[in-house]
């Protein structure tokens, strides 16, 4: 690429990257990447109410150490001496089967104990902010909901305007008609689109763990952060979101050049990733998800009761090394502009058929 079709390309550049993000049809972008917000917005609100009611409630007595001593078959009062008197009692059930439910807090978790018939039958505790399971919920959201909804139609919204936009728009002519290949449009349109996805999804990521570390700790997420991985885990989530909105585009720019209707495509690719975990080995590979998925840092648990389609879902069969995975995804998107640039060099523009 000699130093004209370099300025050319930048020029293209700088003409896309405001459609893609001033454009009236991406306030829809703007809308899908707000979404997740809400669920961790939501959650850190729950979790800092549920640490002031805990405080609220903390009985002096109670800690962890002696909630520990506590053992089956023991009484109501030599649990009270234990414990202390319970701030929270209910009692239900019939004199045969009567059963009390004392509620404590020692500042930072509820405990529950539970009698039958005047014998201790079980104590648990549930922690206000449980930082193992939150990242677990913070990978399934990022895996279920933003990968695959949220990333996969913005980039349809985005990619897929790139050219039809301009077909319905009646201005692709004023491109084709300028002393510019057809070849240079294409990567730069591209490439402005790729900008704003990635910088628009790039942002709500990094404001989703914003939201998440919110209610964390100070010593709990300072731990996190520097011994648990923390940074490495937030920037490969925005690095994933990245490589999602190339492949993704890729895909449906190649696609917008194609198809007439590149929406019927777009659902049946939707399936594809969707049913990638029980895909054989060869066809698994000719997915954007399945090399996404072997990049998140966070394994999601699949315990018994989960769902067989949500399984599915989160299910990624033999993954691929991180460096295979981000090659893989660099090949399928250069393989996909190139035959949309190569589309470029005979596309016709009949605005009467549009």
């Amino acid at each position: 690429m000699n130093a004209q079709w370099m300025r050319q390309l930048g020029a293209v550049v700088s003409l896309e990257w405001k459609k893609s993000f001033f454009n009236r049809r991406s306030l829809w972008i703007y809308l899908l990447a707000a979404l997740p917000m809400v669920i961790f917005v939501g959650h850190a609100l729950e979790t800092k109410f549920t640490r002031e009611r805990l405080a609220r409630q903390r009985t002096p007595q109670v800690t962890m150490e002696r909630a520990r001593t506590l053992r089956e078959g023991m009484t109501p009062e030599q649990v009270e001496a234990i414990l202390g008197q319970a701030p929270s009692r209910q009692t239900r059930g019939s004199r045969r089967n009567r059963i009390q439910s004392w509620n404590y807090s020692d500042g930072e978790r509820q405990i529950n104990v539970r009698f039958r018939n005047g014998e201790l039958e079980r104590w648990s505790s549930n922690e206000s902010c449980n930082v193992s399971e939150d990242l677990h919920i913070f990978a399934g959201v990022y895996q279920f909901f933003f990968l695959r909804l949220m990333v996969f139609f913005g980039c349809v919204f985005v990619f897929l305007n790139l050219f039809r936009g301009e077909m319905l728009d009646k201005s692709l002519h004023y491109y084709f008609l300028a002393p510019i290949r057809r070849e240079v449009v294409v990567a730069g349109k591209f490439i402005a689109g790729l900008i704003a996805t990635t910088v628009i999804f790039g942002t709500s990521v990094a404001l989703q763990l914003g939201a998440l570390y919110w209610h964390f700790d100070g010593p709990k997420l300072e731990q996190y952060l520097s011994q648990g991985g923390g940074w490495q885990h937030s920037l490969a989530y925005v690095a994933i979101t990245g490589l999602a909105c190339l492949g993704y585009g890729s895909v449906f720019l190649t696609g917008g050049m194609l198809l007439k209707n590149p929406l019927i495509p777009a659902a049946v690719i939707l399936v594809w990733e969707s049913i990638n975990g029980v895909l054989p080995a060869m066809l698994r590979k000719l997915s954007v998800i399945y090399y996404l998925k072997s990049l998140c840092p966070v394994e999601i648990p699949i315990d018994k009761g989960v769902p067989p389609f949500l399984a599915m879902l989160v299910m990624n069969v033999e993954p691929v090394a991180p460096w295979i995975a981000v090659l893989g995804l660099v090949v399928l998107s250069g393989v996909m502009v190139t035959l949309a640039a190569r589309r470029s060099r005979t596309l016709e523009i009949q605005y009467g058929a549009e």
